[in-house]
């Protein structure tokens, strides 16, 4: 297996991390540091079915099957990750515990196999930690302490998907 675990700390405190990783809205802002996908359906429940739809490049479709496995808000989110039709899936966990004033964010992407696997985990991992470490620091400092774009912020909002 290929699996990859990323582990950031943020000086945010737990519920405006979770808000940025988690609401439909804010998750373009960081994924693929801005130009990310659209969890399109997302629903913080067990069972809730979602697609992260971006646009679509030469080898991928353009979007990702996705379902809730567990939640925990704003503590834990466990969901499928299948990228290609009929491919099998592997799974996504974030996990965010308070440190001191700030978070804590776990990421990890497990259950790839194979050549492929190995290959997909490379770029996936490589790209991750781009969007933990430039994206999702810079749409924090866009939010007030309870999660909310500030209006300064809201100028600059990415409509690329």
């Amino acid at each position: 297996m290929s699996d990859f675990r990323i582990v950031r700390d943020y000086p945010d405190p737990i519920g405006k991390v979770w808000r940025a990783a988690t609401d439909p809205d804010l998750v373009p802002r960081w994924t693929a540091t801005g130009r990310g996908g659209r969890p399109v359906g997302f629903e913080p429940t067990v069972g809730a079915r979602f697609r992260f739809v971006a646009e679509p490049v030469p080898g991928w479709r353009g979007f990702v099957d996705c379902e809730v496995l567990e939640i925990d808000a704003p503590r834990l989110l466990r969901y499928t990750w299948v990228g290609e039709e009929n491919g099998r899936p592997t799974y996504v966990t974030y996990r965010l515990e308070p440190r001191g004033t700030g978070t804590r964010f776990t990421f990890e992407h497990t259950g790839f196999r194979g050549v492929g696997g190995l290959i997909m985990s490379k770029l996936l991992g490589s790209v991750r930690r781009k969007m933990l470490d430039v994206g999702l620091p810079r749409l924090l400092n866009d939010l007030d302490d309870d999660g909310n774009l500030r209006s300064s912020a809201r100028t600059h909002r990415n409509d690329s998907g």
